[in-house]
């Protein structure tokens, strides 16, 4: 399987194809695997333990293009937007936390509904 990369300022999203078996994050120290990419389903989300004890939150949409945000939500301080709903708003992908239902971009990390506040995001591919 070959990917197209395809770089925001702030955040890197991949297209999964054919070939591809696992699905990698970027860390400070290089490429992370962080799960088989048949784990992942078109719509909804999954959570990865990083090395460092933080969680990541992962998203394939349905065209095949993979997400991963910082699974805590920062209004609630749970680790739960994996379990969001996911939606697009003006043609951009989000995820709305299941606790209190603020919305956070899968591409930025920006909140749809505050825009001082942002979750962290992480580049990743399929590989």
């Amino acid at each position: 399987m070959t990917l197209a990369s395809e770089t925001t300022a702030t955040t890197a999203t991949t297209t999964a194809t054919a070939t591809a078996t696992t699905v990698q994050l970027r860390l400070p120290d290089g490429w992370f695997t962080v799960c088989d990419l048949a784990v992942l389903m078109p719509g909804r989300g999954v959570a990865a333990l990083l090395p460092d004890g933080h969680q990541v939150a992962l998203f394939l949409d349905h065209t095949g293009r993979m997400y991963a945000i910082d699974n805590r939500d920062p209004f609630s301080g749970a680790a739960v937007l994996s379990r969001g709903l996911t939606g697009t708003h003006q043609g951009r992908p989000f995820v709305a936390s299941p606790l209190l239902k603020q919305r956070f971009d899968l591409e930025s990390g920006q909140c749809l509904d505050d825009e001082t506040v942002r979750v962290a995001t992480y580049e990743v591919r399929a590989r």
